[in-house]
């Protein structure tokens, strides 16, 4: 297993530790539920340094970006992100990813999901006949997500940098915690607001950023987050999870991305998307809560009333914020509708669901 440079830190604090894409990553410190709160309602740390990321630089990088993904990179001018994926050939996605414009039309940072790093250097590789300088500074990169609705105000006294009006989806650049070029982004995968951070660890950065972010916020009471509380605050804002919600046979537009599969340039495999767009979805992406009492988990069947089989759940847990049983899943088109009856299939019982407008919370 990999460490990140945070790994002492979160063993330190008691963290529970477990293998996830390959790296010894904090699954929690005070429990899912605690943890989850903190982020909802105050703030909260996440280390996500087994993130990927790629610098693609040269008058052709943004040709090579539009070639790969799905969404408009052209739209994007300096300081301003976009979430995108990358479509394969057999109608599915090789990954989901962010794609940051550092200087237009010359040089863009991609950040791609830990386990698919090797897999998404090598698919975008292939594709790139136009020399187009390509960096993959994944090891080297730290990033931590400082999430929640009081983030901002915590960090804020420890740069110059305006973060405190920093808007969706764009960045800024400069000294953080009295390190240099340090990335600080209006992104994040808990819809609970904040910001999330990328530096190189050298000279000891990493240490000098956690440690200044914990003090500035120790009156405030944040907390060290683990994968386990970012799982279900992705899920309550309906936010797609590669591997589970999304796959290499998983159409963006059945997953409901079609915001971000733009029709208006070229892309891989944009005339299968655009057949399945006009032909209709056969199969379709939904949140669903529980009517039954019981808690649906990845992979579990989804039926209809007499019993017949309509698709799997890709999603599933307690929604510490609502107190009810949520998920997501693929279910047959004709059972997509808000309201829907649905049931899944716990344990060979039938318990009774219904399908809800997404994000949950």
């Amino acid at each position: 297993m990999k460490n990140t440079p945070f790994t002492a830190k979160h063993i330190a604090l008691g963290a529970k530790m477990a293998e996830f894409a390959g790296y010894n990553m904090p699954i929690s410190y005070s429990g899912i539920n605690d943890e989850h709160a903190a982020v909802r309602n105050n703030a909260g740390v996440f280390d996500v340094s087994h993130m990927g990321e790629f610098i693609l630089k040269g008058e052709n990088a943004l040709d090579l970006i539009q070639r790969v993904t799905s969404n408009d990179a052209s739209k994007l001018t300096d300081g301003k992100a976009q979430y995108s994926c990358l479509p394969n050939l057999d109608g599915g996605i090789v990954d989901d990813l962010l794609v940051y414009c550092l200087e237009a039309n010359k040089a863009y940072m991609l950040v791609v999901n830990a386990s698919n790093i090797e897999k998404d250097w090598n698919w975008i590789k292939q594709f790139n006949d136009k020399n187009v300088e390509m960096h993959n500074i994944s090891d080297k990169t730290c990033l931590l997500a400082i999430q929640g609705p009081n983030a901002c105000k915590i960090l804020q006294p420890l740069t110059e940098m305006d973060i405190m009006n920093l808007k969706y989806y764009t960045f800024t650049k400069g000294v953080f915690a009295g390190v240099e070029n340090v990335l600080i982004s209006a992104t994040g995968y808990t819809g609970a607001g904040g910001v999330e951070i990328y530096f190189e660890n050298k000279d000891n950065d990493a240490d000098k950023i956690w440690d200044a972010i914990f003090a500035a916020g120790a009156a405030q009471g944040i907390k060290p987050i683990g994968l386990g509380a970012r799982d279900t605050l992705r899920l309550e804002m309906g936010f797609c999870l590669y591997g589970n919600d999304i796959n290499d046979t998983t159409s963006p537009l059945e997953a409901g991305l079609g915001w971000i599969t733009k029709f208006t340039k070229d892309f891989t495999n944009r005339a299968h998307f655009e057949k399945q767009k006009a032909e209709g979805l056969s199969q379709k992406l939904v949140g669903f809560e529980m009517i039954e009492k019981g808690i649906a988990r990845h992979d579990h069947d989804i039926k209809s009333f007499d019993g017949n089989f309509i698709g799997k759940v890709t999603s599933g847990t307690q929604s510490p914020s609502l107190g009810k049983a949520i998920g997501m899943g693929y279910v047959k088109s004709e059972f997509a509708a808000i309201d829907s009856v649905i049931y899944i299939s716990i344990r060979n019982t039938m318990l009774k669901a219904k399908v809800v407008k997404m994000p949950f919370a």
